[in-house]
């Protein structure tokens, strides 16, 4: 491997946020090496991963030829697709006004997608009492923001106008809808959207990282103690 294609690491699991970078490095078509980290057993508060990814999350990157051709880590899973963007210059528009409309959707789903489903999973999957208030608090959130989502979708082919790293940021939290109780087919406009993304070469790719590695933390009590409930140590 030569100094101009050394492989990126990609510290990840196979989850919606890991998944947004999976994809986008698929769609680069660039080296890239997993590093995987397994949330469910812990992995993800070793010291050695905490100097890359302070919140103990991830997915993060390390880009061996990052500015000036020095090391470079990023963690955040927005932070890296605008620096993958920005570094191979696609999926991330120069022109400002191309550029405002797809970060206005990549902090949508940072923002308000991804924790809102997350949320509506933890209540409707994972919590040890079924709470009434929480799961329907969080599943009409989620079926709210599907309907900001399809009327978007009604009016652009992609979320950004062109296909761009706010497509790939909130296709894997459309991909467990079922899950946050939501049905596609109430959301027309999404549902195309959903099918169009998912059927990309690449988009497949990345969300096949690592799948082998899942498992079903509804059943996985250690795995939920030590994702759920954490405090500062």
């Amino acid at each position: 491997m030569t100094e101009q294609n050394r492989a990126i690491e990609l510290h990840y699991w196979p989850t919606p946020n890991g998944w947004k970078v999976s994809i986008m490095l698929e769609e680069l078509g660039v080296p890239y090496e997993i590093k995987f980290v397994n949330i469910g057993a812990g992995e993800q508060f070793e010291p050695s991963f905490l100097k890359i990814a302070p919140n103990n999350r991830m997915p993060a990157i390390v880009d061996p030829e990052g500015p000036g051709g020095e090391p470079i880590s990023v963690f955040e899973s927005g932070a890296i697709l605008q620096y993958l963007g920005r570094k191979f210059g696609r999926f991330y528009p120069g022109d400002e006004r191309a550029r405002v409309a797809v970060e206005e959707w990549l902090f949508w789903q940072v923002g308000g997608l991804g924790p809102m489903a997350g949320q509506a999973h933890h209540f409707r999957q994972y919590a040890p009492e079924k709470i009434e208030y929480g799961i329907n608090r969080y599943t009409n959130e989620v079926n709210r923001l599907y309907g900001v989502m399809n009327r978007r979708l009604g009016e652009v082919e992609y979320l950004g106008g062109d296909y761009s790293i706010a497509d790939m940021a909130s296709i894997g939290w459309i991909v467990p809808h079922a899950n946050q109780g939501q049905d596609l087919d109430d959301f027309p406009n999404l549902k195309r959207w959903f099918e169009a993304v998912k059927a990309r070469p690449a988009v497949e790719k990345g969300l096949a990282v690592g799948n082998e590695r899942r498992n079903n933390l509804a059943d996985d009590k250690d795995a939920q103690k030590v994702l759920f409930n954490q405090r500062s140590r």
